[in-house]
């Protein structure tokens, strides 16, 4: 300890605990730094969490392009034309809207979406989300797949018939009558996701097609490029100077652009709402230095006598707001990542606890709360705190700067 610059030796021995007031203030301010840095690293490890499950969920039922914008007659020929660009690696078409099925007397309103199976799999991850069936994607004839909320909602199971209807059968010309579709079901997905697992459907394209009357038309087409994020947007932009009449590329990141939006404002707010903890600690520190300042008035004359300038007076104070500001991010950086590895757990034992759902699936998307701690997010919580307690002794040491060795020593 004796070969430390003496602002740092003296910061680390006014800082050891005796029994004073001022004592139990930097303890309170210590305690503070722990919390507010515990509560940034766990909420924002869970906000971080919630953005990189969603767009992984995203991009898994998503392909990376979509070209919509009406009906598309003649797919087949637009497809050959959009897999001659260089960034995408396969195309699928697809017919998509709102159908209304009934099945034992019990009715819900899915997205049925038309899909080709070979070129499905190519483009979205739906082929590796299947949960029960053969595995495969079998939907040739009046088949369907649907999700697993679904059929857990409704009593569904593998090989039974759900009524479709769509809105052709809602369509009268003359005295012709539409009848809805029964179509088996074949397999049943999980994606992970509540909003899909309970709220989409998969049937063939024929067969959407025959539901909406499309006569060969699809509603759009689906693109997987070589890179979701750069290679999409620039992909997006070149095909939306080139494609004809009302039809536009939205990349996937566009097309779920308020809830990624929403989730990135929310990270941001909360981010620096739990960070006025640490603000509020850094004011405790900054009473305890000048309390401390005050009592050690004499000290501080005796140490400007003997020749210490300004500049190490109030490096000083300001190294012991840093010091509490080191040992209050570690303890709370710790606590953090010791409450990140155990959320479930912490979870399940509140649930059980409070007797409500904590974290309920309906809401939330997600069947845990999901959690990542980025470095680039450490850095910033990590900088952030070290920074507002190193500033909260800084108006203490200037005043220690100031104070001249005879006025400081005048009445000993």
């Amino acid at each position: 300890m004796t070969r430390l610059p003496f602002e740092l030796f003296l910061g680390f021995r006014y800082l050891k605990p005796k029994r004073t007031f001022v004592s139990v203030i930097t303890l309170i301010s210590l305690a503070g730094v722990i919390i507010g840095v515990w509560a940034l690293i766990v909420v924002i490890s869970v906000m971080t969490g919630f953005d990189r499950e969603l767009r992984s969920k995203l991009m898994g039922m998503h392909a990376h392009v979509s070209v919509t914008g009406g009906l598309i007659p003649k797919s087949e020929e637009l497809i050959q034309d959009l897999v001659k660009e260089p960034r995408v690696k396969a195309a699928s078409p697809f017919v998509m809207g709102l159908v209304l099925v009934e099945f034992n007397k019990r009715v819900a309103t899915p997205y049925m979406k038309g899909i080709d199976p070979k070129r499905e799999v190519q483009v979205s991850k739906l082929g590796e989300y299947i949960a029960d069936g053969r595995g495969a994607l079998e939907l040739d004839g009046e088949k369907v797949v649907i999700g697993r909320e679904m059929a857990a909602q409704h009593g569904i199971y593998l090989g039974d018939k759900i009524t479709v209807y769509s809105p052709r059968n809602i369509e009268k010309k003359g005295e012709e009558v539409y009848l809805p579709m029964e179509l088996t079901v074949t397999g049943i997905f999980h994606s992970g996701m509540f909003e899909y697992d309970v709220g989409l459907i998969f049937t063939s394209l024929e067969t959407a097609q025959e539901l909406y009357n499309l006569h060969g038309e699809v509603h759009g087409i689906e693109l997987m490029t070589d890179d979701p994020f750069v290679g999409a947007k620039e992909l997006a932009d070149k095909l939306n100077q080139k494609l004809p009449g009302e039809l536009r590329a939205q990349t996937w990141a566009e097309q779920n652009q308020r809830i990624l939006g929403a989730i990135q404002v929310e990270k941001t707010t909360m981010f620096f709402i739990l960070l006025l903890l640490v603000v509020v600690a850094a004011f405790c520190i900054m009473s305890t230095l000048i309390t401390s300042t005050v009592q050690k008035t004499r000290e501080i004359g005796i140490l400007k006598a003997l020749g210490a300038t300004s500049g190490q007076i109030s490096r000083l104070i300001l190294i012991q707001g840093f010091l509490v500001g080191v040992f209050g991010t570690l303890a709370g950086a710790a606590l953090g990542l010791l409450t990140i590895d155990n959320l479930t757990p912490i979870q399940t034992f509140l649930s059980h606890v409070l007797g409500i759902e904590v974290f309920p699936r309906e809401i939330y998307n997600f069947t845990q709360i999901p959690a990542h701690l980025a470095f680039r997010d450490a850095l910033t919580i990590t900088i952030s705190a070290l920074a507002i307690c190193t500033l909260g002794g800084l108006i203490p040491a200037l005043w220690a700067a100031k104070l001249e060795p005879v006025e400081a020593l005048r009445h000993e």
